[in-house]
């Protein structure tokens, strides 16, 4: 089965549906963000534009509030930087990677959407308002005039994403609604990952601790995945010296993807921050 197509095939009404409509869905998951409006927030993630504070947050958000706030941040960022490569002309147009991007810009900025309805909409209490974005970095890259620049940005945040779902998961345990539609949302951002990585002619998935190319910047994103040991288990010793197939060396490692904290993620996401 063609790759984008198996992307096509998780379309936006797909993704948002659940019993309902998909405006339906949006909906509920409105009226749960204003239910959430008044639980405990241990620190405020708008505060991701304050480099100096960043540096000094410490404990990761323990509330379902917590982890919206960092997922909708991540979100924003991607869906301006698809929305950015796509006006920029440095997608190649008309073939199959224009096609890609566009869905996946879809993607995101429905991601958005449904994170902002999440956290009570515009003007209320959580909410996290856009940060302003340097794709730049300061001046280390050129992601819209050189394409290769732009695909090797668009893996690392697609990487990082996925991690950071997973290290959100344990804060949203407790409000099952919310962990099903982040579950949802890391699913997808999952098969972008691996899209991305195959049109950089990368395995469609992480191998080792290995950023694939990408500048070593990105290393924070990639660093803990070498970890074989999964709920005290080896998994680098699976078939290993027994009857069958001998698994290849680094697979057990590649079997698994390591969940980034917070403070990793806004480490992370600072580089693009102004």
């Amino acid at each position: 089965m063609n790759i984008f197509k198996f992307i096509e095939s998780f379309t936006n009404d797909d993704l948002m549906q659940s019993k309902g409509s998909r405006r339906d869905s949006f909906g509920q998951f409105g009226k749960l963000g204003k239910n959430l409006a008044l639980a405990s927030i241990p620190f405020g993630l708008s505060t991701f534009a304050n480099k100096a504070f960043a540096s000094d947050i410490g404990p990761t958000p323990s509330t379902p509030i917590g982890a919206l706030q960092l997922a909708l941040t991540l979100e924003y960022l991607e869906k301006e930087y698809y929305l950015m490569g796509l006006n920029s002309g440095v997608i190649p147009t008309g073939g199959r990677d224009e096609k890609v991007f566009m869905q996946i810009s879809a993607h995101e900025t429905d991601h958005v959407t449904f994170l902002i309805a999440g956290l009570g909409g515009p003007g209320s209490v959580n909410f996290v308002a856009k940060p302003t974005f340097d794709f730049t970095a300061g001046g280390l890259f050129s992601p819209f005039t050189d394409y290769q620049q732009f695909l090797a940005l668009a893996q690392a945040f697609e990487d990082t994403g996925v991690r950071a779902y997973k290290g959100q998961a344990a804060n949203l345990i407790s409000t099952p609604d919310l962990l099903t539609a982040a579950l949802q949302i890391h699913s997808v951002e999952a098969r972008h990952a691996s899209e991305v990585r195959r049109l950089r002619g990368q395995k469609g998935w992480i191998v080792g601790n290995d950023r694939g190319g990408l500048p070593v910047q990105a290393q924070g994103t990639y660093n803990g995945e070498e970890n074989n040991m999964q709920a005290g288990f080896n998994a680098a010793t699976v078939n290993n010296g027994t009857a069958g197939p001998v698994i290849p060396a680094g697979a057990g490692a590649e079997s698994f993807d390591e969940p980034l904290t917070t403070q990793q993620v806004v480490s992370i996401a600072n580089l693009f921050i102004v």
